[in-house]
């Protein structure tokens, strides 16, 4: 690709599923559960690890939340391994469409993709809100005519990034940017 035509198109990649925090949540649900399912096993058996624990109803009521979060801990690999809402955004200035790749869960529908054309794009917004007390929330939402506001942005990024990132966006797609603080 030329300098000329890299000016024409941007592409945004989108993390998904994949980082540090989801991990560590899977193998801290993998390891309770599996220990659940250690001491409600052992009471059945009459382990000394267990053994001022009666199998019913206590023991049971472990096995049951051990198979539980077994059952979550699989669920949150998988949605590591096939790494859910990962993709990119494209801005083709040249070919005038705009392109939100995704991946989904397996399956018949597995690829999200969506073209907007170049025209239809009324603006940009950031909503920035108060989350909770651990930090903020900062997204960026694409306004297409015609339909509901599309996000694009990744999760976790600070608000400083969404801020510059929208500004880039906007200047670059020549349309307006819109701050909202929720």
């Amino acid at each position: 690709m030329n300098q000329n035509q890299n000016n024409l198109i941007r592409r945004y990649p989108i993390s998904g599923a994949r980082c540090f925090s989801n991990f560590l949540w899977t193998f801290i649900i993998f390891c309770g559960s599996m220990g659940f399912l250690l001491i409600g096993f052992g009471s059945y058996f009459k382990n000394s690890i267990s053994e001022n624990i009666q199998f019913f109803p206590q023991g049971l009521v472990m096995v049951f939340y051990g198979l539980l979060g077994l059952f979550l801990s699989a669920f949150l690999s998988l949605t590591l391994f096939w790494n859910l809402g990962s993709g990119f955004n494209e801005f083709n200035k040249s070919q005038g469409y705009v392109r939100v790749f995704r991946w989904g869960y397996p399956g018949e529908n597995r690829r999200v993709n969506f073209y907007y054309s170049w025209q239809d794009i009324l603006g940009v917004r950031v909503q920035f809100q108060q989350a909770n007390a651990f930090g903020t929330q900062s997204r960026i939402f694409l306004q297409v005519r015609g339909q509901k506001e599309i996000p694009i942005t990744n999760i976790g990024e600070s608000f400083e990034q969404v801020e510059t990132q929208a500004s880039k966006l906007a200047k670059f797609l020549q349309v307006s940017l819109n701050i909202n603080k929720v």
